[in-house]
């Protein structure tokens, strides 16, 4: 058994992709072994800032040979078929095949060959040049006298077989056994042998740690211990302690001091300016909880001082951005946020429908509309919605996209806003993930899902879909934000309803747009006034119909009666987003472990009410868990496939078609069920209108022993055709009665 060390010696590795290429070399290397018939007993790998190593321990020193069969013709066929036979098999001759006999497919040739086994030093030779050559970064450069492509030049190679160079040249770069340290602290170079001896002698003189898992606890022990002795409690950010593990080979860390005059500037701005320009982590005082005036940097040097220079340096970097983003704070606050919003009429959302002005028209209207249905004052909505996207041209956004929301609630306050308003502006973006938090304050709540909506029908109207995993204008997100934001708020807000102006309103946008769009194309007047004005009768046709849509649907008091009137004459695209709110919730319910086919049985009601929804799908999923529930499936599942089966042959008679006289001569039964069915539809309608779920699902329980007796008892295929058409409407009033809650048809299992 041998020992593999490969280690490809570059410049500086771009922190982002250290861990991804640690992961890609390690599993080229160990595919190219596997494929050439090696095996192994142990494989790893380690990354840093110049470094990519891989190990594989107890390596086969050479492949066993490996013995091929070949099958051939029939003994006895003709002479064409064995001369391929013989060239396929590298035979000269048919006497050197075997000749195996088959009790079915009688006596036929068989060419045996033996391949023989290859030198573990002969595969890998092979093998890491055409790894290195075709090896996929994100980014690359090529060497001036060469076609040799990697992420940074490639100074070194060290290639070892159980102590011994395995020879090979990529790029004009040799294979050897020597590597380098530490730039400063100790360069080398140094002379390895196996990984235990280039672990030691570079971990030891060299000032290299070589995994990123030691790396990553170093830091964090000295972050941990700089932070205790000063009274301070670091801000984790998991994605920074990422980036400077791939920034240090021997990471020292050092507490700085920046000027305090600075933590006059939002908090947001100044952990952002560390994070983003200088690698910086921030603190808070232990006490307060304040942030303190002092920053956290991950230094890749032990200074002989203690790192005294480092943090002043440092410290004097950080105060230039800091000046520079006080000018913006400054120059920004002097700027009210209406005149950076008039800005936004100038900047372009999509072609098809407007501007970002235009995009903040349509959101305060509907957030104005929202509000008394998430509790929000009607005003307040449409000032904070108004106001939500001003920041966008700011200095200070400008400088940190990932401020948006978060400095226009600054300016709000500075101005003299009122609190809800400023909040929403800052919390309409959310969530942006599913890790974010959602907005619960009423305004808030308003704005984000009027900003969501909009997108969403927007999209939709010009048609625009998610396709496959492409998601440019990250819909998925928006509409998961949007079920989120409803089912953890438990609003009663009915999404289709909610949609029908937005989608007149985006649809007169693309009327607007296509106008705008049309003075900008070379025409003469004559033709552009003809396409103009085929525009406008386009629009007016659809306008007048969706006003007149609109009004008919106005005096609604619920989204259940829009649905059972009016479902069919609802908008393509909203019609076309309620199925994909529905994959959505479908998504964030099985990722509470809830099933997927409880949610279509549900939805297949019409119900768009997204609260009630889960509701029903919860006591649905408790009611399926009883015996009782398990039972009346299984009855419901008999009394639809005898429907459809009648189905098939004409139609059935309606469930209002019970005669109860016939009912009354019948098996005892056949007027059990028919007193049970009376009960059930009586009590049904009260727990329905309360939103008692449960209750409903008690109520429906009182189905299960008639259903099974009257199976047990009564022949519905009765030689009376009247008796026969009767049970069949009893068994079509079962189905109804269970329909009221869920169509049990959608149920698997």
């Amino acid at each position: 058994m041998a020992e593999l060390l490969l280690e490809l010696f570059s410049e500086e590795i771009p922190a982002r992709m250290q861990a991804k290429a640690e992961a890609d070399l390690l599993a080229a290397v160990t595919g190219k072994l596997k494929e050439a018939g090696l095996s192994w007993k142990a494989a790893f790998g380690v990354s840093g800032p110049r470094r990519l190593t891989v190990v594989v321990e107890g390596l086969d020193a050479r492949s066993a040979d490996v013995r091929e069969e070949k099958k051939g013709p029939k003994v006895g066929a003709p002479e064409q078929a064995i001369a391929g036979f013989l060239r396929g098999a590298g035979l000269k001759d048919i006497s050197e095949a075997s000749i195996v006999s088959d009790a079915k497919k009688g006596d036929f040739y068989v060419a045996y060959t033996t391949v023989p086994g290859r030198d573990a030093k002969d595969v890998i030779a092979e093998a890491v040049p055409e790894i290195v050559k075709t090896f996929h970064w994100t980014k690359s450069m090529r060497t001036a006298d060469g076609d040799l492509r990697w992420v940074r030049p490639l100074q070194r190679i060290v290639c070892l077989l159980d102590g011994a160079v395995v020879p090979f040249e990529v790029g004009g770069l040799a294979s050897g056994n020597v590597t380098e340290g530490h730039r400063v602290h100790g360069r080398g170079p140094y002379t390895v042998k196996s990984w235990a001896d280039y672990k030691q002698q570079l971990e030891g003189k060299g000032h290299v740690v070589l995994s990123r898992d030691d790396r990553r606890a170093v830091i964090l022990k000295g972050i941990e211990a700089a932070c205790s002795g000063a009274g301070l409690q670091w801000i984790e950010d998991k994605g920074l302690l990422e980036e400077v593990v791939g920034l240090a080979e021997w990471a020292v860390v050092v507490l700085g001091r920046m000027d305090p005059d600075f933590l006059d500037l939002p908090p947001e701005v100044i952990t952002l300016s560390m994070r983003t320009h200088q690698k910086y982590f921030a603190a808070t005082d232990a006490k307060t909880g304040k942030l303190a005036p002092v920053f956290i940097v991950v230094a890749n040097i032990a200074a002989s001082d203690g790192g005294a220079k480092i943090a002043e340096g440092n410290a004097r970097v950080l105060s230039a951005r800091l000046s520079d983003a006080r000018f913006f704070w400054e120059k920004d606050k002097a700027t009210p946020l209406e005149v950076m919003g008039e800005k936004l009429k100038t900047i372009a959302f999509k072609e098809e429908l407007g501007s970002l002005g235009d995009k903040v028209e349509r959101v305060a209207a509907l957030a104005r509309e929202l509000a008394p249905k998430v509790g929000a004052e009607p005003d307040l909505a449409e000032r904070a919605a108004r106001l939500a996207k001003a920041d966008l041209v700011s200095e200070m956004v400008g400088e940190f996209p990932e401020l948006q929301g978060v400095m226009g609630r600054y300016y709000a306050l500075a101005a003299g806003e009122d609190a809800r308003v400023a909040d929403a502006i800052r919390d309409h973006y959310k969530p942006q993930g599913p890790g974010d938090s959602v907005p619960s304050e009423p305004v808030s709540v308003a704005v984000a899902l009027a900003d969501k909506l909009d997108t969403l029908v927007g999209f939709w109207a010009i048609d625009e879909k998610p396709t496959g995993s492409k998601d440019p204008f990250a819909l998925r997100r928006a509409a998961l934000g949007v079920v989120r934001i409803v089912l953890e708020n438990k609003l009663k807000v009915g999404l289709s309803y909610s949609m029908i102006q937005p989608d007149h309103r985006a649809k007169q946008a693309i009327v607007r747009a296509s106008l705008t769009r049309l003075d900008t194309e070379k025409l003469d007047e004559a033709e552009r006034a003809s396409k103009a004005k085929a525009i406008k009768e386009q629009f007016a046709r659809y306008d007048e119909d969706a006003k007149g849509f609109i009004a008919r649907v106005a005096s609604l008091k619920t989204e259940a009666e829009l649905l059972a009137s009016f479902l069919d004459q609802l908008p393509p695209t909203i019609l076309n987003l309620r199925e994909f709110f529905s994959d959505r919730l479908k998504q964030v319910l099985r990722d509470q472990g809830k099933r997927h086919d409880l949610i279509d049985a549900v939805f297949a009601l019409g119900e768009d009410d997204l609260v009630l929804i889960v509701k029903r799908v919860e006591a649905l999923g408790a009611f399926l868990a009883t015996e009782d529930g398990a039972n009346l499936l299984a009855g419901y599942r008999r009394a639809a496939n005898i429907l459809k089966a009648e189905e098939k042959k004409g139609a059935l008679p309606g469930a209002d078609k019970v005669d109860a006289k016939l009912v009354a001569k019948g098996p005892e039964a056949e007027q059990a069920l028919a007193k049970a069915l009376g009960d059930v539809k009586a009590t049904l309608a009260g727990p329905l209108e309360t939103e008692d779920f449960a209750g409903a699902m008690t109520v429906l329980a009182g189905l299960r022993a008639p259903v099974d007796a009257f199976f047990e008892a009564v022949m519905v295929n009765d030689p009376d055709a009247a008796v026969r058409t009767n049970r069949l409407a009893l068994l079509a009033g079962v189905r109804d009665a269970i329909h009221q809650v869920a169509d049990f048809s959608r149920i698997e299992g």
